[in-house]
Parts: C-alpha cells; sequence; structure tokens
C-alpha cells in the first residue's frame, strides 16, 4: 500500500508523538509498503531525506512560543498538493489535527483519498503551558475538545490509542466511524535483561537502595511535584531517578532542595534510549503520577522490562495498570497515599516480583507487530471501501446521463 502520515510531531524531536509516528512508519515501511511521512522542519529550508526506508518530507516551521518543541509549518500547502498528487497515497494518516492536518485533510477532499486521525491530544497539555488560571484553562479545554472534534467528524475514520480517549471524544461530540488501536511498544527491544554496571556507575546510581524509576516530560500536568512531595514522606531509603527534561525543571528541582531531598532524587535530564533501557532494567518500580496521559509510552516500555508499577487513578492509566495485578493505583495528587503505596511494594519484593510478571502478560497484548497488523487491516479495509464508494458514484453518474433524453434534431 501507499501511506502518507502526517505529524507536527516527528524525530529528532523528543516524546511519545514523535515515537509513536516515526515507529509506525518505519515498521510499515519494513513490511514493504511505500510510506511517506509530511513533518515540520527544525531548519530555514524544506528538505527531503530517505530515513530507514520512509520518504520524510520536512516544511519550514518556527516554534510554537507558549509551547516549547512544537513547531508551527508555514502554510506548505502547494508542495504538499503536489506531493499528493505524485505519491497518489491509498490512505492519509493524520496524527496532528493543526497546520499539516489541516492542510492534508484539505487537500484529500479534493484529490479524494481517505483520511484515517489519530488523537494523541488533552487540551490540559497545552493548557496548562499557557496559563495557570482554572478559569482558563476551562474556556481553552472547551475551545480545544470543539476544535478537535470538527476536524475529526470529517475524517473517514478516527482512532484513539485507548478506550478511555475515545470515550472523551464521543463525551464530546464525535460522530465519525471510531475505534481503539493501541501505540504499541516493541517487545523485541523492551524485555527484562541484566543490569548494567557500567551505566549504573555512570549515572552515579546507588547499589544498597531500592531505585524507583519516574520516566517523563518535566511539566505541570505531569504532577511530578507530587512525587517528590512523596519522596519526603517515605519510611523507606529508596532512590527516586527521573529521566526527562521540560518547562518544570526548575521549579521541581527547587521543590526538592526546599523538602531536603536533594540526595534522595536524581534528575537525569534527557537520557538515550539504550542508557534508558539499562535504568529500567535495574529498577524496582516505576511510578507514574501524571493527571494527563491517554495512554503512556512510559509505562509500557515499563511494564514491558517486567517493572510493577504505582500509577495516579487517572484518565486512562487505569487502562494499563489493573490495581492489584501488575501494580497499584493512588488517589490523583495524594502524596501521603503515594509514599505508603511505594513503601508497601518496596518491603514486599515477591509481590513486586509477581506483578511484575502480570506486567509482561498484560503488555504482551499491545505488541507493536500486532498493532502494526491492526493497521494494515485498517488501511487496507478503507481504502477498499473508498475505492468502492468512488465506483459506484461513477457508475451511478453514467446511468444518469445514459438516461438523460437526448435533444430533437
Amino acid at each position: 500500500m501507499r501511506i502518507m502520515i502526517v505529524t507536527d510531531q516527528y524525530p529528532p524531536m523528543v516524546g511519545g508523538v514523535p515515537v509513536v509516528t516515526h515507529d509506525l512508519a518505519v515498521g510499515l515501511a519494513a513490511r514493504g509498503h511505500q510510506v511517506w511521512v509530511v513533518a515540520p522542519c527544525q531548519g530555514a529550508r524544506d528538505v527531503h531525506r530517505i530515513e530507514e526506508g520512509v520518504h520524510v518530507y520536512r516544511f519550514t516551521s518556527f516554534e510554537w512560543p507558549t509551547y516549547r518543541d512544537m513547531r508551527i509549518p508555514f502554510l506548505p500547502i502547494l508542495p504538499i498538493r503536489r506531493l499528493l498528487k505524485q505519491g497518489n497515497p491509498d490512505i492519509i494518516h493524520i496524527h496532528s489535527p493543526i497546520v499539516l492536518g489541516n492542510i492534508a485533510q484539505l487537500l484529500a477532499g479534493g484529490l479524494r483519498k481517505p483520511v484515517i486521525a489519530t488523537n494523541h491530544y488533552l487540551p490540559i497539555n497545552i493548557s496548562r503551558t499557557l496559563a495557570s488560571d482554572q478559569r482558563f484553562s476551562r474556556h481553552f479545554d472547551t475551545l480545544s475538545y470543539s476544535y478537535l472534534i470538527h476536524f475529526y467528524n470529517r475524517c473517514e475514520y478516527v482512532t484513539t490509542p485507548t478506550h478511555t480517549a475515545l470515550r472523551l471524544l464521543y463525551e464530546h461530540g464525535l460522530r465519525a466511524p471510531a475505534g481503539v488501536i493501541s501505540n504499541g511498544v516493541d517487545l523485541k527491544k523492551f524485555r527484562p535483561g541484566p543490569a548494567d554496571e557500567e551505566v549504573r556507575q555512570r549515572y552515579h546510581l546507588p547499589t544498597d537502595r531500592p531505585l524507583v524509576l519516574h520516566v517523563n516530560r518535566l511539566s505541570e500536568e505531569k504532577r511530578v511535584n507530587v512525587l517528590l512531595d512523596a519522596v519526603a514522606q517515605l519510611r523507606s531509603q529508596a532512590y527516586i531517578v527521573l529521566a526527562g527534561t521540560g518547562p518544570a525543571e526548575a521549579e521541581l528541582r527547587a521543590q526538592a532542595t526546599r523538602l531536603q531531598i536533594e540526595e534522595r532524587v536524581a534528575f537525569l535530564g534527557f537520557v538515550a534510549d539504550r542508557d534508558l533501557l539499562a535504568i529500567r532494567r535495574m529498577a524496582d518500580l516505576f511510578v507514574i503520577p501524571s493527571e494527563a496521559d491517554l495512554q503512556s509510552l512510559a509505562t509500557m516500555e515499563a511494564m514491558a522490562c517486567g517493572l510493577p508499577v504505582v500509577a495516579a487513578n487517572a484518565y486512562a492509566l487505569p487502562e494499563l495498570v489493573h490495581h492489584g495485578e501488575n501494580g497499584l493505583l493512588f488517589e490523583p495528587g495524594n502524596s501521603t497515599e503515594l509514599a505508603q503505596t511505594i513503601d508497601y511494594l518496596l518491603e514486599r519484593p515477591e509481590l513486586r516480583r509477581q506483578m511484575g510478571n502480570k506486567s509482561l502478560e498484560i503488555i504482551a497484548q499491545h505488541d507493536r507487530e500486532r498493532v502494526l497488523g491492526q493497521w494494515e487491516a485498517l488501511y487496507q479495509r478503507l481504502a477498499s471501501e473508498f475505492a468502492l464508494a468512488r465506483q459506484l458514484r461513477e457508475q451511478a453518474r453514467r446511468a444518469l446521463r445514459l438516461r438523460r433524453p437526448s435533444l430533437p434534431s
């Protein structure tokens, strides 16, 4: 098949959406499909490269002034139209309903191409970046969902990574056909393994204390501040490892100093994938206090490495973390309950082992190869339905022309 993936976030950008779109494009290309990616360029010129078997077209953009690392392209309408006509994709898959997504959707209608859209966004991810005023955030959330639903209702099909995410769209008025397809995780890469002592030494991680790992963007809605408050209440001598960067990092470091827990918390910043895999394998527990995740790749990767998980009982996290099975849930924002839950599991190594094994069982349903098969089946079905509908319209038009009475000579 010929598949075009349109996204406002793609490597070298860092985050969940860049990982998902990259792995989908590369995975489909490896299965023999022709894949094009349309994405923003970090520089001042449009760029076309073949990357890992994928034709990647990057268009000139500028950084979003209120959201670091997000970029806004300079309306490349004509180049994308030429690309669509030349590539003639069977399906267009939009992952970002903003600039490039809007252009692709608009052009797809004129060129009669079927469009799938995947929702990765919660308005709270952006509203908390724009302002701390809750009244503003509520109005922004309402406007954001109105925009998202208007966009998605013009697509042939809509997907979300979880049932929670799909329910949110339905609650706000989604009418387009829709379904759930997980973001998936590479179980060949993410799996249990021996600890790498060289990585441990390089990051100065202790050998005589349990390691509690958190991996995420350091931003307000991820609620890392709740985890730091919990650290100050722990009975155990756990060592907290924070991997990630973000706009809240300076504030979180100041919080750690204020709580006098600097010796118990490591801010690792950005960690390369290979090192992060090694750190997951030496961790005893994964914690995610976020209140703004529609799935959480970080949690899925931790589960694939056989870790038990402590998670906030918020949004889609309970779809991954089954309370009492592969981890425990705590009330969102409740640092005291979080501290008690961490202590409870660290005191019970056999329970952690059982929960880690259950994580491996649950995450098997999210194997990336399985997910790629689901995408292929959906693409093929929609492309076939779209082609059949076009054929029926052509037949109806021909029949109408034949029935028209001829003019007298």
